[in-house]
């Protein structure tokens, strides 16, 4: 049996649709649900730390962009760094929360707006954490010899799940016209925009070696704590999902929309940093060894609870090493690990011989996920 190969990621890329969308603007392009301002938006902006986002969707519902196509752009920017074409593609993995169709995989999608001849493609969904499972699957068929050349991108359209229609006539908006905030919140977190990996089993200048790729589930213990096809009450119940009621008498019922519980949240919180001190004391991650920290997180006040919980401990890495875009560009789910890659890598900032650490939380049934990067 021939040894496992070296794998390098040799281009990023990404993509962010139409120009920012700063706070004030946020509700007039949404929309207002049932014509009032929101409850919980101001709430919201401030726990999560946002200034501005991008979104596929203008106020008056026309689309610029589908999830794929943003992921096509994303990847074809990846592929023009490293100095490739979509031909040179031998395989394609592609992440999402929510693809542009129900079936298809997105991979295929995004394999048909990408083109590039026939090639091998696999589809990822979850939340937050499917951006790893695609590099991972395209670091694995490079590292076993079966691909010289593979991409993993990941992209979100949350935007068009936020529209007021979403929830209007539905169990979440009250007699008042209030939102629960269970979905409200969601509005004024998340956005749209792809970012994408060229993985190579050759280094190139200015390449990363992916050193290791960790994704590690709690789900056997959580319920689901962000999540879309389910009330809020039935979400741990398997037989009363939306399939059951039909697409109609769901989103009466409130289970199509996006929804997260914020109280479970908190105790995912301590889970995800539990796991991250068990692989510093197994001495798969040395603290001191990071030179640059890429964090996912959805807000800043997660940061802040997640920094308190570290900081008097032997696995806490300066907040100077941390590099985020939170702030400016929003948090796009799956896509943000790609999209704080690239612009990382396009600052200067990184020099050969240092060491990145991602780390992708994701809050959908408790899952966290480690990529080690060291550059070449």
């Amino acid at each position: 049996m021939s040894e496992l190969r070296d794998g390098y990621i040799t281009g990023t890329g990404a993509f962010l649709p139409g120009a920012p969308v700063s706070n004030d603007q946020m509700e007039e392009h949404l929309g207002r649900v049932a014509g009032r301002d929101s409850l919980f938006g101001k709430k919201a902006l401030r726990w999560n730390g946002v200034e501005s986002r991008h979104y596929a969707m203008a106020p008056d519902g026309s689309v610029s962009h589908s999830n794929a196509q943003m992921c096509a752009l994303a990847v074809g920017a990846a592929l023009e760094r490293a100095g490739l074409a979509p031909r040179d593609l031998g395989m394609l993995a592609a992440a999402t929360t929510q693809g542009d169709l129900l079936a298809p995989g997105h991979a295929a999608q995004v394999h048909a707006e990408l083109g590039g001849g026939p090639m091998e493609i696999a589809s990822f969904q979850s939340v937050c954490g499917s951006s790893l499972m695609a590099a991972k699957a395209a670091w694995l068929n490079v590292r076993a010899g079966e691909h010289d050349v593979t991409a993993a991108c990941a992209g979100e359209f949350s935007s068009r799940w936020f529209r007021p229609s979403f929830y209007e006539g539905t169990a979440l908006v009250d007699a008042k016209g209030r939102i629960r905030a269970e979905a409200d919140f969601l509005r004024f977190t998340l956005s749209d925009g792809a970012g994408g990996v060229v993985i190579e089993a050759k280094p190139r200048p200015g390449a990363l070696k992916i050193n290791f790729i960790d994704i590690i589930s709690l789900a056997d213990r959580y319920d689901p704590c962000m999540w879309a096809g389910a009330t809020v009450e039935d979400r741990t119940d398997p037989l009363a999902f939306w399939a059951k009621a039909g697409p109609r008498a769901a989103h009466e019922a409130g289970a199509i929309a996006l929804l997260q519980d914020f109280e479970l949240l908190k105790r995912v919180i301590r889970a995800w940093v539990g796991v991250y001190l068990e692989k510093v004391d197994q001495g798969r991650i040395v603290p001191a060894d990071v030179d640059h920290c890429l964090v996912h997180y959805s807000a800043k006040s997660l940061r802040a609870e997640i920094v308190s919980l570290l900081e008097d401990t032997a696995g806490m890495i300066p907040q100077e090493k941390w590099f985020s875009v939170l702030r400016e560009v929003g948090n796009v789910g799956s896509a943000s690990i790609w999209l704080m890659l690239d612009r990382l890598m396009r600052s200067g900032q990184v020099k050969p011989g240092q060491k990145i650490l991602c780390v992708v939380p994701e809050s959908g049934r408790a899952l966290v996920g480690f990529m080690m990067l060291e550059a070449v």
